[in-house]
């Protein structure tokens, strides 16, 4: 007997009814929906999305994914109304449209209220300039060590590009590693490490069927084996700061502080400030891994796409980064040095604007929300606020690729920056955005002043893919030589 129409759509609202009048699909494959566009051409399916959010004065459209009703925002200032309204009974922050089931229960992105601003207040000691400082200097080692390797490889065939995605993938997740968890983790645990992880990243992209011999179950079951990895990893820091060693790596910052706490508290005659088990702090410390690893790779690759092609501003990221460091000086490239260098900074936010490597922040609706005057998002619908989008509101000249705009004379990052979201906005904004900008820029003045470099042109190798994060479409192929010796 055919079942009636409230039992095949959720909350007994069809596609139709939620949808209204606003810009999307008028007829969707009945629970798969259009998620075979998505899987197989992401670019194409996204940019449907954002020209028909801009097609009427809304600002937002719709589609209809797997059983879920999603609804994708164009509009900064709706955008911002998201942003500034996670919490129990409006939007829960995912991370991925079925990030819960992949990521696990013990995840930061899924905290609301005060519990979520006691972790972000401890998490803020591990982004100190000290902390920073520390980070730098694993983070430059590692980065010489990738580049001489890369050099190598192009010294033995200089006429063929090399792509470079994959490469920057592997450098940064053995500096995320370092930078993360340091010590506490033996060259097999890496090995295995990697592994996992690949299959977590490999599984974001792929249909969400929790079957054996999918990747989408791989990816999940990889999460939970690299959580208990951290977890080991957590309880070997937390030994060590309680006999008060220096702090190597992140984790090290993070339980030095959280020691202190609980001490304080022992001190005052107050209670254990807070429970947190060694896989919760696992479960975070997975949370820091993803976001500066995709994320961070794909700013590197756009970084060498735009310095290429706009080398009147190599030039001059050349020229500053001279001014306080040099290749044959034995003294390392220091934090210090790097928030002297203006410019270089500039540089770095405005690859970042142009070129948002997590183009959207996906929230689900926990209840009914009036998005607008005439609109009310159902309760389940998944919202994706266009981070990329914003990026193209309200500065002058958007598409152009203008660092000067965050130059001190010009202001436009203090006058815009409601549309400078790639780090998100509200209470669940990026906590190590300053990491992310000290990695980028470090890369860039590096890079620029080892290596001479040059793209390998191909139609539409510029254009942007989805790997989940955004990069070049040809993998960044690139020419690569030495600058100089170090």
């Amino acid at each position: 007997m055919e079942r009636p129409m409230e039992s095949r759509w959720p909350h007994k609202i069809s596609y139709i009814k939620k949808k209204r009048f606003l810009p999307g699909p008028t007829l969707v494959f009945p629970f798969l929906g259009n998620v075979i566009p998505l899987v197989t051409n992401p670019t194409k399916f996204w940019d449907l999305q954002s020209a028909l959010a801009k097609s009427t004065g809304h600002g937002f459209s719709v589609n209809y994914i797997i059983g879920k009703f999603i609804l994708y925002i164009h509009s900064t200032d709706l955008s911002h109304k998201v942003f500034a309204n996670v919490r129990p009974d409006a939007f829960h922050l995912i991370g991925h449209p079925f990030g819960k089931k992949l990521f696990g229960e013990h995840n930061l992105i899924y905290m609301f209220g005060q519990e979520h601003k006691d972790l972000r207040r401890r998490i803020a000691p591990n982004f100190t300039p000290k902390a920073l400082g520390t980070y730098t200097d694993i983070q430059q080692r590692i980065i010489i060590k990738y580049f001489k390797s890369w050099l190598d490889e192009a010294s033995k065939s200089p006429n063929t590009p090399i792509p470079l995605r994959l490469l920057c993938r592997d450098m940064n997740l053995d500096t995320s590693q370092t930078v993360f968890v340091g010590p506490y983790l033996d060259g097999e645990s890496r090995k295995r490490f990697n592994v996992d992880y690949n299959y977590f990243n490999v599984g974001l992209m792929k249909l969400p069927v929790d079957l054996p011999g999918f990747a989408f179950r791989n990816a999940r079951l990889a999460v939970g084996r690299l959580v208990d990895t951290l977890s080991v990893c957590v309880e070997q820091s937390l030994n060590k700061m309680k006999n008060e060693e220096e702090p190597t790596c992140l984790i090290d910052f993070w339980m030095q502080e959280n020691l202190r706490e609980i001490n304080e508290a022992n001190i005052n005659g107050l209670q254990k400030p807070f429970q947190y088990t060694n896989k919760e702090l696992g479960g975070y410390l997975f949370d820091f891994l993803f976001a500066a690893q995709d994320a961070s790779t794909s700013a590197l690759l756009w970084a060498i796409v735009l310095l290429d092609s706009h080398p009147q501003v190599l030039e001059k990221v050349r020229s500053e980064v001279a001014k306080f460091w040099s290749p044959e000086s034995e003294q390392p490239l220091t934090a210090e040095m790097l928030r002297e260098m203006k410019y270089l900074e500039a540089v770095a936010r405005e690859i970042i604007r142009i070129r948002a490597p997590a183009t959207m922040v996906p929230h689900i609706a926990g209840e009914e929300f009036r998005l607008t005057e005439d609109y009310v998002i159902p309760k389940g619908t998944i919202v994706f606020p266009s981070v990329f989008d914003s990026s193209f509101q309200g500065f002058p000249e958007p598409e152009k690729f203008d660092p000067d705009r965050f130059m001190e004379e010009r202001q436009e990052e203090r006058v815009y920056k409601k549309n400078f979201l790639a780090f998100g906005a509200g209470p669940h904004a990026c906590v190590g955005q300053k990491y992310a900008i000290n990695h980028l820029m470090l890369f860039i003045a590096m890079f620029t002043a080892l290596i001479d470099f040059k793209r390998h042109k191909t139609d539409g190798c510029d254009d942007i893919s989805y790997i989940p994060t955004i990069a070049p479409k040809d993998d960044c192929k690139v020419f690569l030589a030495h600058r100089c010796s170090r």
